[in-house]
Formats: structure tokens, C-alpha cells, sequence
């Protein structure tokens, strides 16, 4: 069955659940073939107001609703959300929890449960999420191609083992927090530079922005695009020059792994 057949109910309504829905919309899936559950009132009202979808403090009807469900409440209530959630028996579930595996997910869903992972991120509240999808035992390549079509609506979607979600929990997971420091910080230097703050905010995100599109539309090596820009015994190289005895990008690195690292714990952790 196409996407847009399909019915897609959220177990949660934060803020990750209303960018996919937002994205959804966009993609042109029918409000009234979306639904939430949702138990926190102002979040339960905002997806009424903002969508028009139906919401509901219920999971279990949520579920009977449904043919796909996404899973997005936080790690810690998984448990209880899919425990009230009814019969589970020929749904698709999808979950954005970080850390919680996808054994894991099988077990609190019920027997025989068809589940995808994924690992969105921030950026999907802007339909330019970067999310990496991983395919359950028990589901099939036609769920995981739903899976990717679904997060392909609110950005960029790639299939990737589970064992490799961690990674991508470190890096693109968490990677928004990161850049937004770069942003905030080359601003900051702007400022010191006699910039109005507002001036050298628009100049460092579309910065930012701008290179990262080189990146993706040119299929050029990052380091290939850094050295157009670095003149022989110009401003750019004594910049950059700084970052490497700053060791920016050794921190970067170590950032990432961290991050991973974490996301492993979590799934850890019963």
C-alpha cells in the first residue's frame, strides 16, 4: 500500500512528532489519515490547532487507528506507551527513541512486532533533517522503504545497520547542538570584529548554510573546497591556521564520539 493509503498515528506529539507531521502534510498525506496520541494538553492542542489532525490522550485507540505508528515519546516511556497501546498485531511501528534497540522495541510491542529504528534530528522542525533508518527483524523491505520515504518528507533519510545508529546518534543526532555553537561563535568573532550582532548572525549561518550545500551539490572532498578558498599567505589560511593549533577539529571528532558512546549506554540501560 502507498504512503499516502496508509493511516500513520504518533504516540506522542512533541516537538520531533510535529516536524514529521508537518513534513507529512507538506508531502501531501490527508490530516485525517493522521492522528496523536498525546497526554500533555498544550502539546495535545497545538497539533489540533497547527494540523488539524485528530488527538487523543489514548494510545490504544491511536494504534487501532493506525497502520503505521511512530513512536516518539522519550526513551524512558516507550515501555509504558506501547503497554497501553492494545493490540499491536499487523502494525508498522517506527521509533525516533535514541539508544532503545530495536530487540528491545520487539519485546515491548508484542510477538512477532514489525519494527524500524530511526534516528532523526532537529533539523526535521525545517524539513532538513539528516536521519539514519534501520529495518527490524520481522519487518519487511516494503515497511523499511515506508520508513525512508517518510523521513525523506522532512530532509534526508539513509539506510544503515543498527549497529551503526549509534554513530549516527553522534553524529548527525547531536550534530545540530554542535554546529549551532560554530554558529553562534563565528558570530561572536564578527562582534568582536565591529559587526551589529544581527548582521553577523545572517553572515555566519548562511555561511554555514552555503558551504554545506558546496559540500552536497559539488560531491567534492571537504578538504578540496577548504584549499579554493585558501589563497597563498591570505586571511583564510591564518584562520584555519589557528583552528589547527586550536585543535578544532580533533574536538569535533572527540564530540561525535562521545555522543555515540552515550547513545550506546542508553541502550544499555534497562
Amino acid at each position: 500500500m502507498a504512503l499516502k493509503e496508509q493511516k500513520i498515528g504518533f504516540l506522542g506529539a512533541g516537538k520531533m512528532a510535529s516536524a514529521i507531521i508537518k513534513g507529512l502534510i507538506k508531502y501531501g498525506i490527508d490530516p485525517a489519515n493522521i492522528c496523536a496520541g498525546e497526554v500533555y494538553p498544550p502539546s495535545a492542542e497545538a497539533a489540533r490547532k497547527d494540523f488539524g489532525i485528530y488527538v487523543t490522550n489514548d494510545n490504544a485507540e491511536v494504534v487501532k487507528k493506525s497502520d503505521i505508528v511512530i513512536v516518539a515519546v522519550k526513551p524512558k516511556d516507550i515501555e509504558a506507551a506501547l503497554s497501553a497501546s492494545g493490540s499491536t498485531c499487523g502494525k508498522l511501528f517506527i521509533s525516533i527513541a535514541a539508544g532503545v534497540k530495536i530487540a528491545d522495541l520487539e519485546k515491548m510491542a508484542g510477538s512477532g512486532a514489525r519494527v524500524i529504528r530511526v534516528m532523526p534530528n532537529i533539523c526535521a522542525t525545517v524539513l532538513q533533517s539528516a536521519t539514519g533508518v534501520s529495518q527490524g527483524m520481522n519487518a519487511s523491505r516494503e515497511d523499511t522503504a515506508l520508513a525512508m520515504e517518510i523521513f525523506s518528507a522532512v530532509g534526508t533519510a539513509m539506510e544503515v545497520p543498527e549497529n551503526l545508529l549509534d554513530a549516527v546518534t553522534g553524529l548527525s543526532g547531536s550534530g545540530p547542538a554542535y554546529i549551532f555553537q560554530v554558529i553562534e561563535a563565528m558570530a561572536d568573532g564578527g562582534v568582536y570584529a565591529g559587526l551589529d550582532r544581527g548582521t553577523a548572525l545572517k553572515l555566519a549561518a548562511q555561511t554555514v548554510l552555503g558551504a554545506a550545500t558546496m559540500v552536497i551539490e559539488s560531491g567534492q572532498h571537504p578538504g578540496e573546497l577548504k584549499d579554493m578558498v585558501c589563497s597563498p599567505g591570505g586571511t583564510t589560511i591564518e584562520g584555519v591556521a589557528v583552528l589547527e593549533q586550536k585543535a578544532v577539529r580533533a574536538a569535533f571528532i572527540d564530540a561525535v564520539i562521545t555522543g555515540a558512546e552515550k547513545s550506546e549506554r542508553l541502550g544499555k540501560k534497562k
